[in-house]
């Protein structure tokens, strides 16, 4: 079982706020002979339609010594994820989840908004303190 991040409390709490029902945790993925896990899956039912969202959430702290280096790793895992998703569970939408204080960080990285833009990450950003999500972004 993987270790939870710094902030994984943080964003299903921040998830859980917002209306989302968090189904499971971790989100266990099994693909061939390989078990994954993301660290969170939710649901939410809207309004207008029977069926509701779902969505699967990897949760990066980006504490590492590098920010470049953690990049890296967040974008491997979120690039399997995607892959694997799109094959078992492709009605669900694959968001990575960051701490406001690490994404404004990032934001000073020229390649992190090349990155974003070019592999098309769903990001959602979360004030770790008052847990609650500051930004979606598609």
């Amino acid at each position: 079982m993987p270790r939870k991040d710094k902030i994984h409390d943080a964003v299903r709490n921040a998830l859980i706020k917002e209306g989302w029902t968090v189904t499971d945790d971790p989100y266990f993925l099994k693909y061939g002979d390989e078990d994954l896990f993301i660290n969170l899956a939710a649901e939410r039912l809207l309004a207008a339609e029977r069926a509701g969202e779902k969505i699967a959430v990897e949760i990066k702290s980006f504490i590492g010594r590098s920010p470049i280096n953690d990049l890296e790793n967040a974008l491997g895992q979120y690039a399997l994820y995607l892959s694997v998703l799109e094959e078992v569970d492709p009605e669900r939408k694959l968001y990575l989840a960051v701490g406001k204080a690490a994404y404004d960080e990032l934001n000073q990285i020229k390649a992190f908004g090349l990155i974003v833009k070019r592999f098309q990450v769903a990001l959602i950003v979360v004030e770790a303190t008052t847990e609650e999500i500051v930004e979606w972004k598609e």
